[in-house]
């Protein structure tokens, strides 16, 4: 049968990336405690064209990604991933993003009634020919924040209200990145209180006391936030958003700040 994929093209564009989108696929993901999450993960998977030849071929992606469904996942594997990518696609780079839900444990500050929390993350792999791949990690954070003009200005009570960091990050060759859970609890001290899924009467009382003794703007947070990823060890990149979904208006507080660090 006749290789349309690999007929020449004269239109002389080469293309940056082509491949597949919204594929979705069931991976194991390393908890920080040594065991495994399975997540469903929702994928786009490309490659680079050269402007010779008219398409890729689709289907050996999904060839290259099913031997890795059933199998733990991080960055040494995907970079396997698309180290075979760029060999059976005569790519020059290629890019894998995973976005799946990840479960984090939660423990009620008074009752200590366990939980867990639902985390929207990615993992982002893009790996150029005799390259080492360049891996990202991407979480999106949920807290309490809660208003420091309105608890200054008022007689009683201060507007609260749920916010969200969404924050990527990007470790040195040599250094290991670090584990969801970690970057989670990281992120998450810096708004006024940590958000639980499950809470008694006692917990709600603490965590409403918690956040009214601990004001943040939007500005705050953010600022916060950037100078504890600073901290962590081998860290070269950041790119971080911080979103209060006010409760007193009918739009967001907003913040974002990217750095690459030396």
């Amino acid at each position: 049968m006749q290789d349309v994929q690999n007929r020449q093209d004269l239109r002389g564009i080469a293309i940056q990336k082509v491949g597949i989108k919204e594929a979705h696929l069931p991976f194991l993901i390393k908890t920080r405690e040594g065991g495994y999450q399975q997540v469903l993960a929702r994928i786009r998977f490309t490659v680079s064209l050269p402007m010779e030849y008219k398409g890729t071929h689709m289907s050996r992606f999904l060839e290259i990604l099913m031997p890795w469904s059933q199998k733990p996942l991080a960055e040494a594997e995907m970079e396997a991933m698309l180290k075979e990518a760029l060999e059976r696609l005569e790519a020059h780079s290629a890019e894998v993003e995973l976005s799946f839900k990840y479960f984090v444990d939660k423990f009620a500050p008074v009752s200590r009634k366990h939980s867990v929390l639902d985390l929207d993350c990615t993992f982002t792999g893009r790996k150029e020919k005799g390259q080492p791949m360049q891996f990202r990690l991407g979480v999106e954070v949920p807290f309490t924040s809660l208003c420091p003009c309105s608890k200054e200005i008022s007689a009683y009570g201060a507007h609260n209200q749920r916010s969200v960091a969404r924050v990527q990050v990007e470790f040195r060759q040599d250094t290991d990145c670090i584990y969801i859970e970690d970057l989670t609890e990281l992120v998450e001290k810096q708004g006024s209180s940590p958000i639980y899924p499950l809470l008694k009467r006692e917990d709600e009382k603490a965590v409403t006391e918690r956040a009214y003794e601990n004001p943040k703007f939007v500005e705050d947070i953010l600022r916060d936030t950037v100078l504890s990823l600073r901290e962590l060890p081998g860290l070269s990149w950041f790119s971080l958003e911080c979103e209060n979904y006010e409760s007193i208006h009918n739009h967001s507080a907003y913040a974002s700040h990217e750095e690459t660090l030396g």
